[in-house]
């Protein structure tokens, strides 16, 4: 795998929810805005667009399905609300028993739970419906998770559905464009590799991270 050119790479995920948050200033100050990060990665990007629109931060959490044994290849994704998005081709190529499907999403579920008891401690969940949400990951490559968010978060009838993206393969992009109201891809580099290469630092988000930031947003929110 060939290095990406330093020109074309973000510093950090904090320098990649900058430069889109410049991409979706026609959403700033207005108060009928959410922006929901994909932990964990997702969410250093979407408090940078959070702050910069002036909008609410929140998680959406999402799981992805990997295959036992092979587990970044993904059989599906599972995300907040109880929403599945299998990849068909896959489980029929490989002929992959529902029963598998189901003991793996039945797994990932718990962990997707317990995320969310973590991130959110006692507060509920936004309130969606009626308001524009804007989902934020700090990258794709298949899309796999983003489309099971997609899904999960139109059984909330939200008015607006925005996903916004610091880079993505072009074929992911256009996938994914019909399933939403807008896409925001800051860059779509071609042949495009992995979401890491474009990044200077793409170290792991901790979990500690998250809640740091989701706290920073709350008091934000309360002292304005």
């Amino acid at each position: 795998m060939q290095e990406a050119p330093r020109q074309g790479r973000f510093r950090d995920r904090a320098d990649a929810g900058r430069l889109l948050a410049e991409r979706l200033s026609h959403y700033a100050g207005r108060d009928d805005v959410l922006v929901l990060g994909l932990p964990r990665g997702g969410v250093p990007v979407a408090a940078e667009v959070a702050r910069a629109l002036g909008a609410p931060l929140d998680v959406f959490l999402v799981r992805k399905l990997g295959l036992p044994g092979q587990e970044e290849l993904a059989m599906g994704a599972i995300a907040s609300g109880g929403a599945r998005v299998l990849n068909e081709e896959l489980v029929e190529t490989l002929a992959i028993p529902e029963a598998l499907i189901d003991a793996v999403a039945a797994r990932e579920e718990e962990e997707l739970r317990r995320r969310e008891r973590l991130y959110r401690g006692e507060r509920t969940p936004p309130e969606v419906e009626g308001k524009t949400v804007i989902l934020v990951d700090d990258g794709l490559a298949t899309g796999s998770s983003m489309r099971a968010a997609v899904a999960a978060l139109r059984r909330r009838r939200p008015a607006r559905i925005v996903v916004a993206v610091p880079t993505a393969p072009v074929s992911t992009c256009e996938e994914l464009r019909p399933e939403v109201d807008e896409l925001v891809c800051a860059r779509t580099p071609q042949p495009f590799y992995a979401v890491g290469i474009w990044y200077e630092n793409f170290n792991q988000t901790t979990d500690e991270e998250v809640r740091r930031l989701l706290a920073e947003a709350t008091a934000g929110e309360a002292s304005s």
